[in-house]
């Protein structure tokens, strides 16, 4: 990894309203370029908006393509890596929830939710790959707000050489202080234990259909301290962080403080085959 500085947005995104939200996205990126920011990640659903209810009324009024086409434009034009979230139609079948990362030398590839909620698996599709993203200033890979919760994500894509792992979010209810106290139940040992920066950000503001997003954003350094945060309450912002590569050597080169070259696989392919919770059911 190289030195880096990264750019968590939160950001409002109006359900359906692609072209304002991408007009905004154009807007806010344009403020992280001139920050300095080499990456900038944007929440999930951005440009489309999230919803709880089915996208059949929004059928056919984008399609990934297109999207992911102007992102890398928009990539060229401020110089940066943008991971940006929305909902990808699928005629006749389920949407998936994907973030695309997109960088001035085009697209870099999509992320589709693997994970989902309670409340998103009767109006989603789960992806099915956990795909990685290789960039000059380092690797890193998307899990997106509930699949934070997994710690085996986060493991798996460490393994895979991840240096940052990004978190957009469009999580709901609370305030911006309990929306991060909330984030700081989990984040930190996803970051701690993997030894690698966690960058998460969430959308901002009140939709239509009632649902309310505090904002926040929150990035972790590899021994699991908070580096800063965003927590403007229901404000839109940007929060910037640099990462130091030498933070991160230090932290790996730390004999106790580094993890993943003690595990014992061996021990745990067993259960990862065949056990599962009691009460868990396959994913679609």
């Amino acid at each position: 990894m190289e030195n880096l500085t990264v750019a968590a947005v939160c950001m409002k995104s109006m359900l359906g309203a692609v072209n304002q939200n991408l007009d905004r996205v154009r807007e806010l990126a344009r403020e992280a370029s001139a920050g300095g920011a080499d990456i900038a990640c944007f929440p999930e659903c951005t440009l489309t908006g999230y919803t709880l209810r089915s996208m059949e009324n929004f059928q056919g009024k984008w399609n990934a393509e297109t999207l992911a086409r102007r992102l890398v434009v928009l990539a060229r034009e401020t110089n940066l890596i943008l991971i940006v979230g929305f909902v990808e139609p699928r005629p006749g079948q389920k949407p998936y929830i994907t973030q695309v990362a997109a960088g001035p030398g085009g697209l870099l590839g999509c992320y589709r939710k693997t994970h989902l909620s309670p409340a998103e698996a009767p109006v989603y599709q789960s992806g099915r790959s956990l795909e990685m993203f290789r960039v000059k200033q380092g690797v890193f890979g998307v899990q997106l707000c509930y699949e934070a919760h997994f710690p085996e994500l986060s493991t798996h894509m460490a393994l895979r050489g991840a240096d940052l792992i990004f978190m957009p979010h469009a999580s709901p209810r609370g305030t911006a202080e309990e929306k991060l106290q909330s984030w700081l139940r989990h984040l930190p040992a996803r970051a701690f234990d993997n030894g690698l920066f966690v960058i998460a950000c969430n959308q901002v503001g009140e939709t239509d259909q009632g649902l309310c997003f505090p904002g926040v954003a929150l990035v972790l350094g590899p021994d699991g301290r908070i580096l800063t945060t965003y927590t403007d309450d229901h404000r839109e912002g940007i929060l910037f962080a640099s990462l130091e590569a030498d933070f991160l050597k230090r932290v790996r080169g730390h004999r106790m403080k580094y993890f993943l070259p003690r595990r014992r696989p061996t021990l745990y392919s067993i259960a990862v085959r065949h056990c599962a919770c009691p009460n868990s059911s396959p994913a679609p």
